[in-house]
């Protein structure tokens, strides 16, 4: 394992820990209870957002990541949604503008990433995964569209996926998903670049976080080219690039954050 995020943006970090570039900005972060989502929420708060925390039903979690911020000097609400719900999200968003009076970034992050032969897949199990990567997403930008326009500053990240890109067995649904998000990435951007907001989507590679289950399948195949996994930071100092001033001629794009385990 590599400690800390890559050099480039190690010393981004260093010139914006002290210049809180995102001072004044308020941010929803789905799915951050935990892992890569955790580690977004927590760096867009390290660089002066005030953080809404979402999680699908686990509270304990939400609220830990919100104490943590708010530890360290920073604002969090913990919030529980199902993104697949629109009317729960609508409600998020509420609470959210409520709280901290804006919206400024939006971070698609809610995903399930289930393994399952496409012989035994049932249109259950299709239709849950695109409900939350795909169907979430929907929701979450229409809930916060008036907000995200009223900000002069927007930036919506979506979190895609290595197996988007380079396929896998057994996540026909969760690559579909995934590579839904890029598209929905392309035609927001074009959607929204009148409104200056920026629209991006970050694709992780190889990340080392628990799970509950065995590693995926894709991750027995691809290798990075130093043959080490990254860390959810390393996703989450590209995140907080992409939602800062200095990311604001960058729009509609993939960055590949994958350690070289695929060249675009």
């Amino acid at each position: 394992m590599r400690a800390g995020p890559p050099l480039l943006f190690q010393k981004a970090m260093t010139m914006t820990e002290t210049a809180k570039e995102l001072d004044g900005r308020v941010a929803i972060v789905t799915g951050s209870g935990r892992n890569i989502g955790r580690a977004i929420a927590l760096e867009l708060a390290a660089g002066g957002a005030a953080v809404v925390i979402n999680a699908r039903t686990n509270r304990p979690e939400a609220d830990a990541v919100a104490a943590e911020i708010a530890g360290a000097g920073g604002r969090a609400l913990a919030c529980l949604a199902d993104v697949a719900d629109a009317a729960a999200v609508e409600r998020m968003a509420a609470a959210a503008r409520a709280r901290f009076g804006r919206i400024d970034i939006l971070i698609n992050n809610a995903a399930i990433r289930r393994e399952k032969p496409l012989a035994e897949m049932t249109t259950e199990d299709w239709r849950e995964v695109m409900a939350v990567v795909l169907d979430g997403a929907f929701h979450c930008v229409q809930a916060c569209l008036p907000a995200l326009r009223q900000s002069g500053a927007g930036a919506i990240v979506n979190i895609g996926g290595l197996s988007a890109h380079t396929g896998s067995k057994h996540r026909a649904h969760v690559i579909a998903a995934k590579a839904g998000l890029i598209g929905l990435t392309r035609a927001l951007a074009h959607d929204l670049a009148a409104d200056k907001v920026t629209v991006n989507c970050v694709s992780p590679g190889l990340i080392d976080s628990p799970r509950a289950g065995p590693q995926p399948q894709h991750h027995q195949v691809n290798r990075t080219l130093s043959g080490e996994s990254g860390t959810p930071g390393d996703i989450a100092t590209v995140v907080r690039f992409l939602c800062g001033p200095g990311a604001r001629y960058i729009t509609g794009q993939t960055i590949q954050a994958n350690g070289g385990a695929f060249l675009a």
